[in-house]
């Protein structure tokens, strides 16, 4: 991997110089690709917007998210108490406090449904994606990273980005997945053991990058290279200069160190209130450590997540799931609903919140757009245990920004939460809407080299649009 040493002993953590070693899709791609972006980035079916996808795996439950039933039967009534909301005769779950008192600025939908009741990565990765990440599409079009910055243009985040000292990602599933396209669309992965991670070894320290310039680049000219798919080659030695700027710590290492945040907003952002250290011991997820780990970096992947975008990073992926930790059955590996919402759920809403906040103060909520959902809903109906079960007739959808208008609920779901009760969104209405946000769909049709795949998938009706 590309590995940077500094020599300094006054500097403990070396995360924001070893990261660029997640660069994924470098030797597929030959440095080229990874060094230029392509000439479609700058065209103007290209918006300018972000998209952030918060992918809580494992299943939230809509009825104690938002679409609570506290009047449906008691083997169905949902397990906590409902929130008013600043929507008249709106109410969201108990643990979505903060969010409630931003329904206003919120789009909730509530005839959502994944069609699929396993744990794996849909609607992000799955059929309707075309077995890629959303954010692989983005790519395609604009290119794998920003040609001034060498910023990537899509990223996954997981609680190891902004934690070291918490248990590796545990995603079900690929998050960078590409699908129907080559390997140097994958996404930059920090903190994750990315494509470049693996397959490439290059070592060098701090003292020796600055001072030996030409040595790093000859290094860095024995890479394999490759013509990317648009058989676009950019001048070696401007390629050369992009590829030192970035090892040397440019625009990506900067967006992800924290530490150059302002420590208002850092606080803003900080969930370690919401740890319970042992109180989930018994289950195994507890003894793991998952839930305290998802509870304590969840608002910094929201904060590091909106660094990315203003950096230049089109899709962020944020894993909030921790193999599944929205998962409530209520058995040896997951906690029961009461339980399994006051470990993840108060870290959640005070995440979102924070992030709808800081947008706004920041001038940033029409650019960047932020998706929350898993890959399934909860059963209407309560198990012996006090638990939910997968579901796949209706989920909890949540939007925020990128040009949707904020105070919307979308459909509406029968009397015991279990499926719409007319006109059901599905995976192909959010990825529409997602890459509806990033391009001009009808600007798209029009632009040389988009793959039909593409222009296919955001021509679909969007969820604002049903």
């Amino acid at each position: 991997m590309f590995t940077v040493f500094d020599n300094d002993r006054s500097i403990s953590r070396r995360r924001a110089l070893l990261t660029i070693g997640g660069l994924s899709g470098l030797p597929a791609m030959g440095l080229s690709s990874l060094l230029t972006r392509t000439a479609a980035a700058a065209a103007p079916h290209v918006t300018g917007r972000s998209v952030i996808y918060l992918f809580q795996q494992g299943g939230p439950s809509q009825l104690e998210t938002f679409d609570p039933k506290p009047d449906a039967p008691s083997a169905v009534r949902t397990v906590t108490s409902p929130t008013q909301t600043r929507l008249p005769g709106v109410v969201f779950g108990e643990h979505m406090r903060q969010l409630s008192a931003l329904a206003d600025k919120l789009t909730v939908v509530r005839s959502f449904q994944t069609g699929n009741a396993g744990h794996n990565l849909r609607p992000l990765v799955g059929p309707d994606s075309l077995e890629a990440n959303i954010g692989a599409h983005y790519a395609r079009v604009v290119g794998a990273t920003e040609r001034d910055s060498g910023m990537p243009t899509t990223a996954v985040i997981y609680p190891r980005s902004v934690d070291e000292d918490v248990p590796r990602p545990q995603a079900r599933g690929n998050l960078a997945s590409t699908g129907p396209y080559s390997a140097g669309y994958a996404p930059f992965v920090p903190g994750g053991g990315g494509q470049l991670q693996k397959d490439l070894q290059l070592s060098i320290p701090r003292d020796r990058l600055v001072d030996d310039r030409q040595g790093l680049l000859e290094q860095l000219d024995n890479i394999k290279r490759s013509i990317d798919s648009s058989g676009q080659v950019t001048a070696v030695d401007e390629l050369q200069q992009q590829a030192y700027q970035v090892l040397l710590g440019g625009g990506v290492t900067r967006a992800l160190d924290l530490s150059q945040e302002d420590p208002r907003v850092l606080q803003m952002y900080d969930t370690s209130q919401y740890e319970r250290k042992g109180q989930w011991n018994s289950v195994n997820r507890g003894r793991a450590g998952y839930y305290d780990a998802n509870a304590a970096c969840i608002g910094k992947l929201l904060l590091l997540a909106r660094r990315l975008c203003e950096a230049g990073c089109g899709f962020v992926t944020i894993h909030a799931g921790y193999a599944g930790v929205w998962d409530m059955h209520a058995d040896g590996n997951n906690l029961n609903m009461t339980d399994g919402m006051d470990a993840i759920g108060y870290a959640f809403d005070h995440a979102v919140a924070a992030f709808v906040k800081d947008v706004e103060r920041r001038g940033l909520t029409d650019k960047i757009l932020l998706v929350c959902g898993g890959e399934m809903g909860r059963t209407p109906r309560i198990n012996k245990r006090g638990g939910r079960d997968h579901w796949a007739r209706l989920a909890p959808l949540l939007l925020h920004g990128g040009g949707l208008p904020g105070g919307q609920v979308i459909g509406q779901s029968d009397r015991q939460g279990g499926q719409p009760l007319a006109d059901p969104l599905g995976p192909k209405h959010l990825i529409s809407t997602i890459l509806s946000t990033v391009f001009d769909a009808g600007l798209l049709r029009l632009a040389g080299g988009v793959p039909d795949s593409v222009i296919d998938l955001a021509s679909h009706p969007r969820i604002e649009s049903v």
